[in-house]
């Protein structure tokens, strides 16, 4: 609202005060003042030490002291093929991708504040917790896992993070 909205919807007389407030009512009560909130510039996060993005998306985009890192799949970044094994292998390269795109971003996953796991086979969730103990230090983050159909590239497993990051 710009102060000219202001003025007219508070009737702000000359000296600052609302003559009449939203009710139509007199009152000496300051008018509300307009605040601008200015947002630090979005920067995008790219390492080539995790995969590259397989659609139209960034490895992660930093705002201010948050880093949102985009899920990841297992994938070899080097070859941009799915990890061979099971859950075991995939989770781990997960974490492997997700931890080089905190380093890219200049934090680390130990400053996670929220997961989101996907998973193909909630009969899978054991197996992720215990690894998800050993990569990450406690107090560990907010969390959701939500059972999916499918995952891209035929993953069984899909990560993404919020973190936080010194401003």
């Amino acid at each position: 609202m710009d102060m000219q909205r202001n003025r007219t919807a508070w009737g702000v007389d000359e000296s600052g005060f609302a003559a009449v407030n939203s009710y139509g009512a007199a009152s000496q009560e300051p008018a509300p003042q307009e605040s601008v909130i200015t947002m630090p510039e979005s920067q995008v996060i790219q390492t080539d030490k995790a995969p590259s993005a397989i659609g139209p998306y960034s490895q992660a985009v930093r705002q201010g002291s948050l880093v949102f890192l985009s899920g990841q799949v297992p994938l070899d970044p080097a070859s941009m093929q799915l990890v061979e094994g099971g859950i075991v292998e995939q989770t781990e390269q997960v974490f492997d991708n997700l931890a080089a795109v905190a380093k890219a971003a200049g934090t680390s996953l130990d400053q996670a504040l929220r997961m989101t796991i996907y998973l193909t086979d909630l009969g899978n969730f054991k197996a992720v917790n215990e690894i998800m103990t050993r990569r990450l230090a406690a107090p560990y983050p907010a969390r959701v896992t939500i059972g999916v159909a499918a995952l891209p590239a035929n993953a069984m497993v899909e990560i993404d993070a919020i973190l936080a990051a010194d401003s």
